[in-house]
């Protein structure tokens, strides 16, 4: 040890007596050839590391042009941990001394040091302001690449670690700016940076609580599972609340009910959901390959799975495949569910087999499986749409005698054929029956009763469904109003339709040439034809254009006069 000693004492003193000749010399980060510039970086160190304040460190190097490679320099002398905040209080200095600012790599460097010595708070200001847009409360977006570009540059050079990205998404988070926090997330993964749950439950809550953006939630969440990121409690927390505020929950939970029974997990409720959502939107292979993977991680339970595939494969249309998948199903030991068989009526509906469908219904029975609202709608729409009339108005009775209600759209295309067919009463009476237990029709349950009242001359029962939107605060539109001035102009009522058209004027809705003609035409037939010629003037003038020929007798010699 002594004869180390020895020979280590010269060693340092020539070092030390070298200085001022052209050599090279080594700082911490890497060697660098003795110039001015290094001498005053060197300087400035050896002056922190003594303590100096600002006023002495101003003093001494008032007159240095403290330059961008300076500062570069005396940041990166001081990278690790032990020396951050030395670089920390430099970097202020420097800032306030200049009056000009740091540059975009400036603020990485130092992001960087405090980054990996933990110091957060500081990183995280630092963070936050390069992200904020001349001083102002806007979040400056078209800088998030910038800046993660500039971070990965100076992410060798600085020693640096990953949980500097973190710290960025976080912030970009912060600021609810959680678009272009989740295209970081993005980017970084490219790049091949994984962020980690922390960071991910961040974004989640931030977006949850977003008064929009609801389908970002399940891409940063669907994104977070695809990268093996698995979810713990807080971010199953945030998933339901997102389920809870979109009204969703309960029909999830529905779901897996149907399938597996009561009792599962949130996490298989919040998987389901996002499987569900993805197979809906047609991403059927993203949505099998997520499957697979939270199968894999015991994160959604066998028998949902298998469901889940079948609903794949109908989605895209392969009838067969799905049978298949049903098969193995059963002979890995699961029992049929309603799910399962409401998805295959519902594929057979709209490939046109309703009489299959059908029979789907009444071996689902058969087999105490209860049939429920989303089995009974697509029946009633498939029977509807082949004219069988009789039917679908069966289902909708069996349907509102199990507690159970119609969905608008379903409801609608049976009435529709019901007043097409002349079976006014039956639809009406229904309509009563169904609103007396909640159900809630829209303007085109109306319109389909109006129109079927209109073609009858029933003026009478086409008013009192008027009416009857008014107290309910449904606005009639430009379709009911057209309906109604036409079923008036037929029954001759022409005061009353006069009435509506100035309703129609006073709402600015647009007035077609199917509102003009039968006015006209009715108050020509009824021999006012200088109300007719006023209407013609108006239709005209508002360039309304003919599709057909007005009556011959329109264009007179007295109507002309």
């Amino acid at each position: 040890m002594v004869s180390i000693l020895r020979h280590s004492i010269p060693a340092v003193t020539n070092l030390f007596l070298s200085i001022g000749k052209p050599t090279k010399r080594l700082l911490s980060h890497r060697l660098v050839a003795d110039d001015p510039k290094h001498t005053v970086a060197s300087s400035v160190c050896d002056s922190l590391r003594k303590g100096l304040n600002w006023d002495t460190l101003s003093r001494k190097y008032g007159s240095v042009n403290l330059d961008d490679l300076i500062i570069e320099r005396v940041l990166l002398e001081f990278k690790e941990p032990i020396e951050a905040k030395r670089a920390l209080s430099f970097f202020h200095w420097a800032a306030h001394n200049n009056k000009l600012g740091h540059g975009l790599k400036h603020y990485c460097i130092i992001i960087q040091i405090l980054a990996r010595a933990r110091l957060v708070n500081d990183a995280r200001s630092l963070l936050e302001s390069i992200l904020m847009r001349n001083g102002e409360n806007e979040v400056n977006c078209s800088l998030r690449f910038p800046v993660v570009d500039m971070l990965l540059n100076t992410y060798k050079v600085t020693n640096s670690c990953s949980f500097v990205f973190d710290l960025m998404v976080q912030s970009y988070s912060k600021l609810r700016m959680y678009s272009a926090a989740f295209d970081v997330c993005c980017y970084l993964d490219e790049r091949g940076f994984s962020l980690s749950l922390v960071t991910f439950n961040t974004l989640l809550h931030v977006i949850q609580k977003s008064p929009d953006d609801s389908n970002l939630i399940w891409e940063v969440y669907g994104h977070m599972i695809q990268k093996r990121i698995n979810p713990n409690d807080a971010t199953v927390k945030i998933m339901i609340n997102a389920l809870c505020k979109a009204g969703e929950l309960q029909k999830y939970m529905n779901i897996i009910g149907r399938v597996h029974g009561k009792g599962c997990s949130p996490m298989v409720t919040v998987n389901t959901s996002l499987v569900f959502r993805m197979l809906g939107e047609g991403r059927i292979e993203k949505g099998l390959v997520l499957l697979k993977r939270m199968l894999q991680n015991k994160l959604l339970l066998d028998d949902v799975s298998y469901s889940l595939v079948v609903y794949a494969r109908l989605r895209s249309g392969e009838l067969n495949l799905a049978r298949e998948v049903y098969e193995q199903m059963l002979s890995s030991g699961f029992l049929p569910n309603s799910f399962v068989y409401t998805l295959f009526i519902e594929g057979y509906c709209e490939k046109g087999m309703v009489e299959e469908a059908l029979n789907l219904m009444d071996e689902m029975v058969n087999m105490g499986l209860k049939p429920y609202d989303d089995t009974y709608n697509s029946l009633i729409v498939a029977c509807a749409r082949i004219g069988a009339s009789v039917d679908s108005f069966r289902l909708c009775e069996e349907m509102t005698e199990k507690g159970l209600l119609p969905s608008t759209s379903a409801f609608n295309e049976m009435v529709g054929k019901l007043c097409e067919s002349g079976n006014m009463k039956q639809s009406n009476d229904m309509l009563t029956v169904l609103m007396e237990k909640g159900y809630l029709p829209d303007e085109t349950t109306f319109l389909h009763l109006i129109d079927g009242y209109g073609r009858e001359k029933n003026i009478q029962e086409a008013l009192k469904l008027y009416y009857e939107m008014e107290f309910r605060s449904i606005s009639p539109g430009l379709p009911i109003l057209t309906s109604l001035i036409r079923t008036l102009c037929k029954c001759r009522k022409l005061e009353e339709a006069d009435k509506y058209l100035a309703i129609m004027k006073r709402r600015s809705l647009s007035l077609t040439v199917c509102i003009y003609k039968p006015l006209i035409s009715a108050h020509l037939e009824n021999g006012n034809k200088e109300r007719a010629h006023h209407l013609y003037n108006e239709m005209i003038q508002r360039g309304v254009k003919l599709n057909q020929p007005m009556p011959p007798d329109f264009f007179s010699e007295d109507l002309d006069s």
